[in-house]
């Protein structure tokens, strides 16, 4: 056997080798590190091969739910200094994007997401960019349609679009209603509104049946009533953007509507006053609505940028195209109805 070799402790090799990979000047002194330094990488022995990341904190390392939380606090705490200093903006229509994201979305998503539990289909039929307007069905005795089909469109489309409604004027009447309407970017049913916004590169969404959809008996479902008198139609000629059928199902069977008081609908001043197997029996637990399960799908667009500008004033192209999109949203109706296994499942 070899003899060993002792190297003395003062040997000059020491110093300057072994003593400073470890950090230890030849002086003998220590190094202060930094505080900030993070730890050295590790480095192999010959023939080992060290994992990947080794001796590199990752950035899972670094983030936790404490800071999660921080930077929902933060969020949250800037909001309301948002609010409270009147630092956010509106359209001219009143629609506060930032307050319908951070709240009003938050709100909806939930049931839509897991009391509803929403299934949507066609989404790729909405565009990325530019103005189109959504035609569909209405029903459910309450317009929790629309709600959940604006969480529907923001949420499962690849550039989160926000869908504008156009509603009755009506809920511009209601008190609180008409302000969270505002807020929420919907505007009156009117073709002047409809227009702007269509071209200025809005989704637009409009429910042409109005209150003889959503108010019909529970007996009627699912058959589309009339589409009035087109406008929707002409306001999408003018702009030149598609129209896009909407077909929703589920929404009938939340609120089954088994009569209407129409003497409480007169002094009350609404156009129906409904009558549930819930509703008024059951109090403030009737107005909730039943965990039906809810699958929206849109359709192929119609195109309507290939038609002259004279088109919009053309009584039969109109009707044509109405009868067009509601024949589709139909048909889309009993599609959906063959497929669907129960109410609530």
């Amino acid at each position: 056997m070899a003899d060993a070799k002792v190297i003395p402790f003062d040997d000059d090799r020491s110093r300057t080798g072994v003593g400073r990979r470890r950090g230890i000047p030849a002086g003998g002194g220590r190094v202060q590190a930094p505080a900030s330094a993070l730890p050295a990488p590790v480095s192999a022995l010959p023939g080992t091969q060290v994992p990947e990341g080794a001796g590199v904190p990752s950035d899972e390392s670094v983030k936790g739910p404490a800071s999660d939380w921080d930077r929902r606090i933060a969020g949250g705490l800037a909001f309301l200094r948002r609010r409270l200093t009147g630092d956010y903006e509106v359209d001219e229509f009143g629609y506060d994007e930032e307050l319908t994201d951070q709240v009003l979305m938050s709100v909806l998503r939930p049931l839509a997401d897991k009391y509803f539990r929403v299934e949507v289909k066609g989404i790729e039929n909405i565009p990325s960019d530019g103005g189109a307007l959504i035609v569909a069905n209405h029903s459910g005795t309450l317009p929790l349609d629309g709600l959940m089909l604006q969480v529907a469109v923001h949420d499962n489309h690849p550039a989160q679009r926000h869908l504008r409604l156009l509603a009755a004027d009506l809920v511009f009447m209601l008190p609180v209603v008409n302000e969270l309407a505002r807020k929420a970017g919907h505007t009156l049913a009117c073709a002047e509104d409809a227009e702007r916004l269509l071209t200025g590169g809005e989704v637009v969404g409009v429910m042409p049946e109005g209150f003889k959809g959503i108010g019909k008996p529970f007996g009627e479902r699912y058959k589309l009533q009339r589409f009035g008198r087109g406008g929707f139609v002409s306001t999408a000629l003018r702009a030149g953007v598609p129209i896009i059928p909407c077909s929703i199902v589920g929404a009938e069977e939340i609120y089954p509507m088994i009569g209407n008081s129409k003497t409480l609908a007169r002094v009350l001043g609404v156009p129906y006053f409904p009558i549930t197997p819930t509703f008024p029996w059951l109090g403030p637990l009737g107005v909730l609505p039943l965990p039906t399960k809810w699958t929206i799908q849109f359709g192929e667009p119609i195109p309507t940028d290939g038609y002259p500008p004279e088109a919009a004033e053309d009584p039969m192209l109109m009707f044509n195209l109405t009868d067009q999109v509601r024949e589709q949203i139909q048909h889309t109706l009993y599609k959906l109805l063959v497929q669907r296994r129960s109410v609530f499942f």
